[in-house]
């Protein structure tokens, strides 16, 4: 289960003079926004729940809040990130209501093959327990590090699917806290340390770094699928936190440059079977990082990311994981609020 502070929400459409609103929510917390709906229309707010699939706060739905007539959009179980919004928008992150700390002392046998000096990084569901797991290692004699990460991530110590900025530090492995492999997986591969998941549901510990390198081999066998590739269809996102135009104009004119045909396609959700009307070879997503790696399988033909079209063209040598990354200031935007709560 999730807390999502209906009152904290409910005195901030106040301030705002909000008479209608837009509920977003991803997958796993559809009770708590029909909860919440319901709360607020008791409470005199006209609330419309979105149906779409929503995985992160990349994908805001204030276009559609604002053609639905709404005066904000309330985005649930996502924490705040920099973006041009068309309506007030509310991110509000959903805490788990897990104790973190006996996981951490189950694991700290494996905890201690980090090394002395860790990383230590979480997802928004666990951030507000981030203190007293840091306290309980540095009790149990290890040196913590928190990174602060850039302007794409709203607390030190958290990361995204497709950034990982938290978690670069001068340490000598990483703690990853949270369930799933999604995550953990990136920051292996990113950060290229010793990284350890633990689960504050199951309990379990896992290493990362196996599963790193099977998908990095992966990634390097698309490559090689795509080295007799002639005609490339170059994917940008219309999504506001994954639109990165400037990058994919610059990936079409360096596979030009190297006699390759490219277009550029705009896309919301990228998805293959969209595509199987096009005469491409192969496609480079320039858009979520994490389409081309964790989607691969579902596409017939080569998808690639920035990063590996360079080493395609001779351009890089090593692997590296394609980040989307923010800002190291802060920068204000006045149509976002953050309910940090916890």
């Amino acid at each position: 289960m999730h807390e999502v502070s209906s009152r904290e929400i409910l005195e901030k459409l106040r301030e705002m003079n909000a008479k209608r609103v837009l509920i977003q929510t991803p997958e796993g917390l559809k009770r708590e926004a029909q909860s919440l709906a319901d709360f607020l229309e008791e409470n005199g707010v006209d609330a419309i729940i979105s149906g779409d699939i929503n995985y992160g706060a990349c994908d805001p739905a204030d276009t559609e809040a604002k053609r639905l007539g709404c005066d904000a959009l309330i985005h649930l179980g996502h924490s705040y990130m920099t973006l041009h919004l068309e309506v007030p928008t509310i991110f509000v992150p959903a805490f788990a209501k897990v104790d973190v700390v006996p996981a951490l002392e189950r694991n700290i046998d494996e905890i201690r093959k980090l090394g002395g000096r860790i990383a230590l990084v979480t997802t928004a569901q666990h951030i507000h327990q981030l203190g007293r797991a840091k306290a309980f290692l540095e009790e149990n004699g290890f040196e913590v590090l928190v990174g602060r990460g850039d302007s794409r991530v709203s607390w030190p110590g958290q990361v995204l699917g497709c950034n990982f900025s938290a978690a670069k530090t001068d340490a000598d492995g990483v703690l990853f806290i949270g369930a799933g492999y999604f995550h953990p997986v990136g920051i292996a591969m990113a950060v290229k340390k010793p990284t350890l998941a633990v689960n504050p549901y199951s309990g379990d510990a896992i290493w990362m770094d196996r599963e790193a390198e099977r998908l990095v081999r992966k990634r390097w066998a698309q490559i090689a699928n795509a080295m007799d590739a002639e005609r490339f269809g170059v994917i940008t996102s219309t999504k506001k936190g994954q639109l990165r135009l400037a990058e994919a104009k610059r990936i079409v004119r360096l596979l030009r440059e190297h006699g390759k045909y490219a277009r550029l396609i705009a896309m919301n959700h990228i998805n293959y079977p969209a595509l199987e009307g096009f005469e491409f070879d192969a496609y480079v997503v320039v858009a979520c990082p994490r389409v081309p790696i964790d989607d691969y399988e579902n596409w017939r033909k080569p998808v690639l990311t920035p990063r590996e079209v360079e080493i395609l063209l001779g351009l890089r040598d090593e692997y590296e994981f394609d980040e989307i990354l923010g800002v190291e200031r802060e920068v204000d935007e006045p149509l976002g609020i953050a309910l940090h709560g916890g």
